[in-house]
C-alpha cells in the first residue's frame, strides 16, 4: 500500500477498526478499497479527493488505485446506514466511557461547489462562505457529551428544483425513493432512525434555521425528546404567567367552538420585547466551558413562556417551556434566544451549558473538512456523495477512538503515517505537457 507508519501500536488498531467495518460492505472485494480510502484520508496532504489519495496510497500503480477507489466511492452499491451504525457501535461505547451522551446536535454544512452538474448544487445560503452562493448542503445529526461528538447521520438536501426534475435525477443518481424534504423533516427522519437504534440523549440541540421551525420541535417532543434551540427574536410568546384566551362561550346556535384565542389588547408578544421589559435582576452571569481550556462568560435570562405560534388553531395553549436570552455586557440588545423543554426545575447555569455544546458540531465540521477533506469529493453522484461522506466519518470515528487511547500527557498526531513520496513520473490529470 505504500504506507510508512512509525507507530505500530497506531496502524494495528486502524487495522483492527478498519476489520470491524468492512463486514458491513457485502462484498469481500470491497475491503481493499475501503482500507485505502480510510488510508487515504488519514494521510497528510491538501487534497483528499480520490486521484491525489490513490498517489498517495499506492504510488507505484496510480491509475489502477485510481480507478478501484472510484468505482468504490461512486459506484459500488454497499451501504452508507450500516457503515455508520458500525461506526457507533465501535466509536460511541469510547465516547461514553467519559459520560452519558449529554445531546444530538442537529446543524447543516454548506460545500462551495462551482458549475451546477454535482448534485443538489443550488444557489443557496453556505456558512463556510457566510453568504448565498453555489453549493451543496448536507444536515447532520451528531452525538456528543463533554468529552467528544460523533456525527451518526448525514444526508445532503436536495432542493425543490433537484427533486422535481426527472432529468436531473436520473443523471446523478438519485433513488426513487429520495423526495424533497425540508432541512427540519431531514433532521426529523434522522432522529427518528437514531431512537429506533436505541441512541439515548438528554436533549436535542439545534440553531435558529431549525428552532424556528414549529413542526420541527413538535416532532422532537413527539419522540420523547428535551430540546434546547436557537429562536429568531421575533418569534411570539406568552409571557410568563399569561396565555391565550379560552374558546369563547357558546351562543345556542350554531357549532360550539373549541379554539382559543387572542384579541387586540390581549396578544402574544416577540422574544426581543420580553427581553427588553425583564427587569435588571433577571439577569445574571453564566460562565460555561468550551474546548478544554476556554471559559466563556455572558449575561442570561431564563423566564417560563408559552410558544404562541399559531395557537389559534388549537383547542388548549401549548405548555410552558424555557426562553433562555443571552445579553453580553456591552451590547446593545440581547444576542441570542433559545426554548427548551428541558425540566422546569432545571437551573440557568444548566441550561446555558446544555445550549453551548452545541460548539461540538464546529469542531466536527472543522476536522471533517480541514483534516478529513468532507468537501474535497469531486464526482457529481447522490451515491459518491454519500459514500465520501460515510468514509470520512469512519475516518473521523477512527480518530477519536485514538484519543481516547492516547494519554492527553503525550502528543499525537492527527493522521496514521507519512506521505509517501510520489514517483518521479506521476503528473495529476489536466496539468500540462512538459518537454
Amino acid at each position: 500500500m505504500g504506507l510508512s507508519v512509525k507507530s505500530a501500536g497506531n496502524e494495528s488498531r486502524f487495522h483492527r477498526y478498519v476489520e470491524v467495518l468492512i463486514s458491513t460492505l457485502g462484498h469481500a472485494d470491497r475491503a481493499g478499497p475501503f482500507r485505502s480510502y480510510c488510508t487515504g484520508l488519514l494521510l497528510p496532504g491538501d487534497r483528499k479527493s480520490v486521484e491525489p489519495m490513490a498517489a498517495r496510497v499506492d504510488p507505484g500503480r496510480v491509475q489502477a488505485a485510481h480507478q478501484s477507489l472510484h468505482h468504490f466511492v461512486a459506484k459500488a452499491d454497499w451501504s452508507d446506514a450500516a457503515v455508520l451504525a458500525a461506526v457507533c457501535g465501535h466509536v460511541l461505547p469510547r465516547i461514553q466511557r467519559h459520560g452519558r451522551i449529554r445531546a444530538l446536535i442537529v446543524d447543516d454544512t454548506g460545500i462551495p461547489k462551482k458549475g451546477k452538474h454535482s448534485v443538489g448544487v443550488a444557489r443557496q445560503y453556505c456558512g463556510q462562505l457566510g453568504k448565498q452562493d453555489n453549493c451543496q448542503v448536507a444536515v447532520s445529526l451528531s452525538a456528543a457529551n463533554d468529552h467528544a461528538s460523533l456525527p451518526i447521520a448525514y444526508r445532503l438536501y436536495l432542493p425543490r428544483e433537484w427533486a422535481e426534475d426527472p432529468a436531473r435525477r436520473a443523471r446523478a443518481g438519485v433513488t426513487e425513493d429520495v423526495v424533497f424534504q425540508t432541512k427540519p423533516q431531514i433532521a426529523l427522519s434522522q432522529l427518528r432512525a437514531a431512537c429506533a437504534g436505541g441512541i439515548e440523549a438528554a436533549a436535542v440541540l439545534a440553531d435558529a434555521g431549525y428552532g424556528i421551525d414549529t413542526s420541527f420541535r413538535d416532532g422532537v417532543t413527539e419522540l420523547g425528546l428535551a430540546y434546547v434551540v436557537g429562536v429568531s427574536p421575533t418569534i411570539s410568546l406568552w409571557p410568563p404567567g399569561t396565555g391565550p384566551l379560552p374558546p369563547k362561550p357558546w351562543s345556542g346556535r350554531g357549532r360550539p367552538t373549541s379554539a382559543i384565542r387572542r384579541d387586540a389588547e390581549h396578544r402574544p408578544i416577540s422574544a426581543r420585547q420580553l427581553a427588553l421589559t425583564l427587569p435588571k435582576n433577571a439577569w445574571r452571569r453564566v460562565t460555561w466551558r468550551e474546548g478544554s481550556n476556554t471559559r466563556l462568560t455572558s449575561r442570561f435570562a431564563a423566564v417560563r413562556v408559552r410558544p404562541a405560534h399559531r395557537d389559534y388553531q388549537r383547542s388548549t395553549p401549548r405548555a410552558e417551556e424555557w426562553c433562555l436570552i443571552e445579553w453580553p455586557a456591552g451590547e446593545a440588545e440581547p444576542t441570542k434566544y433559545f426554548l427548551s423543554t428541558l425540566p422546569e426545575t432545571t437551573s440557568r447555569r444548566t441550561l446555558v451549558n446544555t445550549a453551548k455544546l452545541r460548539w461540538r458540531i464546529e469542531r466536527d465540521y472543522q476536522e471533517l473538512k480541514q483534516e478529513l477533506g468532507l468537501g474535497h469529493y469531486e464526482g457529481r453522484g447522490w451515491r459518491g456523495f454519500h459514500h465520501h461522506a460515510t468514509l470520512c466519518i469512519a475516518a473521523y470515528g477512527f480518530l477519536i477512538s485514538e484519543r481516547d487511547a492516547i494519554p492527553p500527557s503525550r502528543h499525537h498526531r492527527t493522521g496514521i503515517g507519512t506521505e509517501p513520496a510520489l514517483p518521479d513520473s506521476y503528473r495529476p490529470r489536466g496539468s500540462p505537457n512538459t518537454a
